[in-house]
């Protein structure tokens, strides 16, 4: 006898309830990051709370057996719209009129990562979804660019890029706010150098 999964049930699957811990983890961060500067330590911790939790998501969706639709859907749209957000923040961080024509760069900069940001994520879900088949299946980029079938059937090179772009962002976002000494600064920019190469 099989049980039968309504709406409702989808709804409160375990990897959904993470997915909506995402999202209000990720809006509290903007919330801070925009309207109490101060607290841009807080900001981090809920944003790379947000980012790590994606990786439980999927995780508590194999193991308990409640991959869906929706699920995929959430994650995604979770993932974009936060490092959407992150773009904005850093956008008026860097982009405000009291900094350096250097500095006004960065404007376009976030926009056109903004830009390659969805395109490209709303072309491969549109060429997955004609195909019926998830976005990163073996089977969907059979046929694909050689970088795109390597970027989805490398793991551990697809986990790099994900981080790395996340944690560069981030630490945009630190050094805009942090006082660092000598030390802290070599810290940060080894760090830096080794996610961002």
């Amino acid at each position: 006898m099989s049980t039968v999964i309504s709406n409702r049930d989808v709804l409160l699957f375990i990897p959904n309830l993470i997915g909506y811990a995402r999202v209000i983890a990720s809006l509290l961060s903007f919330v801070l990051m925009i309207f109490s500067p101060e607290q841009w330590s807080t900001a981090i911790i809920l944003y790379l709370g947000s980012f790590t939790f994606d990786l439980f998501d999927g995780m508590a969706a194999r193991k308990f057996d409640q991959c869906s639709e929706f699920g995929g859907l959430l994650d995604m749209i979770t993932d974009r719209c936060s490092t959407l957000g992150l773009f904005f923040v850093l956008y008026g961080e860097y982009g405000s009129e009291s900094r350096d024509d250097y500095f006004q760069l960065y404007r376009i900069l976030f926009m056109m990562l903004a830009i390659l940001d969805i395109s490209s994520h709303w072309c491969q879900m549109y060429a997955s979804a004609s195909l019926q088949l998830h976005h990163k299946s073996t089977a969907n980029n059979s046929d694909r660019f050689f970088l795109v079938r390597f970027y989805y059937q490398c793991y551990p090179f697809f986990g790099y890029c994900c981080v790395s772009a996340e944690l560069t962002y981030v630490t945009m976002y630190v050094l805009g706010h942090a006082t660092i000494d000598g030390n802290g600064k070599l810290f940060i920019d080894t760090i830096t150098f080794f996610y961002c190469a």
